[in-house]
């Protein structure tokens, strides 16, 4: 199954240039088409806001491929169809009585598309979604299939896993699981910015996972507590509980968001902050997000609210979270815990690129990582230059895609000096 349609991405911004998107329905179909074309590359649910998955030659989706979980309890980890959304994946772990450790807001994305760009959640204790990946089966420039795992290939699989589409198309994804666990979510509400920073620490240990939104202008967030009822809370009580549910977009529809209030329930309808039955919005917006050292937060805080008067006309919202260290090479956490800075812009590209670039003025000195997904002033060549192990990472792309099957314009940008 194929389409000659113009497809553009979740937001709009994003029109794919490639003449052809298939959607194979088995895997020997899919071995066929990478076996058979001279370019292609893997399509994911179409979440990325920048150039990382568009080409000028053929697409693939995975979606159609059937969907396994198939849970190994002895090992504690469960292999995955990678088109699967992770929304299917959390319903089908919980009722086997699993769980992953972290999920990101949007529960509506794809396993393999989210790993490939480091895709994360927040907490302090907790690591991006691609840190939970075990192993991979992705399908070389022959169609053949190749298992990298990380007890299997340590010296390389650091590198395999956020790789931007660029050394295959991933067909399954191992991940780490844990036992299913039941959690709680509170909002605080009208916390000054000033708390956030001068009490860092304490207010991103007050839950699992803990998110702070703010709009640059007022001055105030409401922070967002996830806590796991089998662990204890900390003690930070800023601001003022809410006693309604809120959406973290101002004005937008509290039916779309997560259950709060305090009420226990499962993982999966928790950690996300929209449900996943209900898309949030028509995507009407655009996306920036930053990772920074996470000592580097009091400052970073300081630095965007010098520049509000610029951010603030143009954003629907902006949130702050914490991302624990991994060893996977290109993802924006390598090597240090971390703080992430995101903003929710309006969709009027002209009108945002100043204040991205007022931002990045701010928070690039400071060490900031682009998220791979979302929009940025840099180039890739720029991006790339921003991880110790990009060249390690240029070595093992030309090693198993020598010919470049898997590369578009941006990939291969970023390879040009790694």
């Amino acid at each position: 199954m194929q389409t000659a349609v113009r497809t553009a991405n979740w937001a709009g911004n994003v029109t794919y240039g490639s003449p052809r998107i298939h959607r194979p329905h088995s895997l020997a179909e899919l071995r066929g088409l990478v076996r058979d074309h001279a370019r292609i590359r893997a399509l994911g649910s179409g979440h990325s806001f920048s150039l990382v998955a568009d080409s000028d030659h053929d697409l693939v989706r995975l979606d159609g491929l059937p969907p396994h979980v198939d849970v190994d309890p002895g090992r504690a980890t469960a292999t995955v169809t990678a088109g699967m959304r992770y929304a299917e994946v959390a319903v089908a772990l919980d009722r086997a009585g699993w769980a992953l450790p972290n999920l990101a807001s949007l529960p509506h994305i794809s396993v393999a598309g989210c790993c490939a760009t480091g895709t994360h959640g927040s907490g302090n204790h907790r690591r991006c979604l691609a840190a939970s990946v075990r192993a991979l089966r992705l399908l070389g420039p022959d169609g053949d299939l190749v298992e990298l795992g990380r007890d299997t290939h340590p010296d390389t699989f650091p590198g395999a896993v956020v790789a931007l589409g660029a050394l295959g198309i991933v067909t399954g994804v191992t991940l780490d699981i844990e036992p299913r666990y039941e959690m709680t979510q509170r909002v605080r509400t009208d916390v000054p910015l000033d708390e956030v920073a001068d009490r860092f620490d304490a207010v991103f240990a007050a839950a699992t996972s803990v998110s702070a939104f703010t709009d640059w202008r007022s001055g105030r967030a409401d922070v967002w507590l996830k806590h796991r009822t089998d662990r204890p809370a900390g003690d930070w009580r800023g601001g003022r509980p809410a006693t309604a549910p809120r959406n973290p977009v101002p004005g937008m529809p509290p039916e779309f968001s997560t259950e709060q209030l305090g009420t226990v329930g499962p993982w999966f309808e928790r950690l996300p902050h929209f449900r996943p039955e209900l898309t949030p919005g028509a995507g009407e917006e655009l996306q920036s997000e930053y990772y920074l050292p996470r000592s580097s937060a009091p400052v970073a805080l300081a630095a965007i609210r010098s520049v509000g008067d610029v951010v603030a006309p143009l954003l629907h919202i902006a949130e702050i979270r914490t991302v624990r260290a991994d060893d996977l090479w290109l993802s924006p956490a390598y090597g240090r815990d971390s703080v992430t800075f995101h903003f929710t812009w309006v969709n009027d590209l002209e009108a945002v690129r100043p204040a991205i670039a007022a931002v990045e003025g701010q928070l690039l000195p400071l060490g900031a990582r682009p998220h791979w997904g979302k929009l940025t002033g840099l180039t890739p060549r720029e991006l790339g230059a921003r991880y110790e192990r990009g060249a390690d990472f240029g070595r093992l792309a030309r090693s198993m895609d020598p010919t470049g099957k898997f590369r578009n314009a941006f990939t291969q940008e970023l390879l040009a000096d790694l």
